[in-house]
């Protein structure tokens, strides 16, 4: 089944405001507005690595061999790394000032990238989610140290699981949640092999590597594929479920504070609407609201974190990536408008932004 099911652009979701109207709102971060990276295919067939400000000036569009996936910019420097999307062998290291490639990162022999990766908060260190190609599916994690403007790996760890996908620090700085996804797939191959035995795991991990905790859903072919956390602890994930399309299965589940994982309480409307298939993320720790997007079923939501309240539940064809900024929620598409949510008040609205429509990847950042 292709990623996404492709909707022509006259099936879009209306909205009242003008496009590129920002209506006085305000956006996460000091000095104005934030700079948003996504990958980006263009209309020449060609992969990118790009930065937009949120008012549709570009800073940037870099051209790169392989296509992308998430986004992890340095907490310190103005570089970003664009991660290859499963099966990559190749990340790339940019300036976000002005899209200058400052290094093509190479998986070693026997491994690939898994479109995911963090830096440590002191910006030294650099952690990848990979594929040990000589046994399928074996979960890695690989460890790079940034020198200057380049990244030079220095080891890896077990992610104590299969397929790992997203990765992303606790509150702790120290810890890293860890979705293995629990599907096995061979070097250069997106082909799954081992459906009927599946192993999608929770775990939290010291970032030497040790096992904090492990935990699974009761679903076998329900992959854990994306996250999201909260200042608080919360963490979310979302699933991708590779059974019938038929299966009543949660694509939600939560791990609070002190608590099991477990499914997120999910309406069935909302459970349907996502067609078996969630993309990103997002939790604004202020609003204490959670936002997803459902690619597959044209669908865009907001829940309210803490009681599971649907906020928002509209159609949005091929909604992609999804980022908090300080009035709600910016969401990119991969064929029609990139949006703004504004969710401070109890009627969340919407507004165009001036940004290019279409051929976003499925994950942006915001820096």
């Amino acid at each position: 089944m292709q990623r996404r099911t492709f909707l022509g652009l006259g099936a879009l979701l209306g909205i009242g405001a003008t496009a590129g109207a920002f209506g006085g709102w305000t956006l996460l971060g000091p000095g104005g507005q934030p700079l948003l990276l996504s990958a980006r295919d263009g209309g020449d067939g060609r992969h990118y690595a790009v930065g937009y400000h949120l008012d549709g000036e570009r800073a940037f569009a870099t051209a790169v061999t392989e296509r992308c996936h998430d986004v992890v910019p340095h907490p310190n420097l103005p570089m970003a790394l664009f991660v290859g999307r499963r099966p990559s062998t190749e990340s790339y290291l940019i300036d976000t000032r002005d899209g200058r490639l400052l290094h093509t990162l190479v998986s070693p022999q026997g491994r690939h990238f898994n479109g995911h990766a963090v830096f440590h908060k002191d910006g030294e260190w650099l952690y990848a989610t990979e594929n040990d190609t000589s046994e399928p599916g074996r979960g890695v994690l690989g460890t790079y140290r940034l020198d200057g403007e380049h990244l030079q790996r220095t080891g890896e760890h077990s992610t104590h699981g299969v397929g790992p996908h997203q990765l992303l620090w606790m509150p702790d700085g120290e810890t890293l949640v860890v979705a293995n996804g629990g599907i096995r797939t061979e070097a250069e191959s997106r082909v799954e092999m081992n459906l009927d035995a599946m192993q999608a795991s929770l775990v939290l991990m010291q970032r030497d590597g040790s096992l904090i905790s492990q935990e699974h859903l009761a679903d076998q072919q329900n992959s854990i594929r994306h996250l999201a956390v909260a200042h608080d602890g919360t963490v979310v994930s979302g699933q991708q479920y590779m059974g019938d399309m038929h299966d009543k299965v949660p694509l939600l589940a939560i791990k609070r504070p002190g608590q099991p994982f477990q499914p997120f309480a999910l309406g069935e409307a909302q459970r349907v609407a996502m067609n078996q298939y969630t993309a990103s993320v997002a939790i604004h720790d202020d609003l204490r609201l959670l936002a997803m997007t459902a690619p597959r079923g044209n669908r865009f939501f907001i829940w309210d974190l803490d009681s599971a309240e649907v906020r928002l539940d509209v159609p949005l064809p091929d909604c992609a990536g999804v980022g908090a900024v300080h009035d709600g929620f910016v969401v990119t598409s991969g064929q029609g408008r990139c949006r703004l949510y504004d969710c401070r008040s109890e009627r969340i609205t919407a507004s165009a932004l001036e940004l290019p429509a279409g051929l976003w990847d499925n994950h942006l950042r915001l820096a």
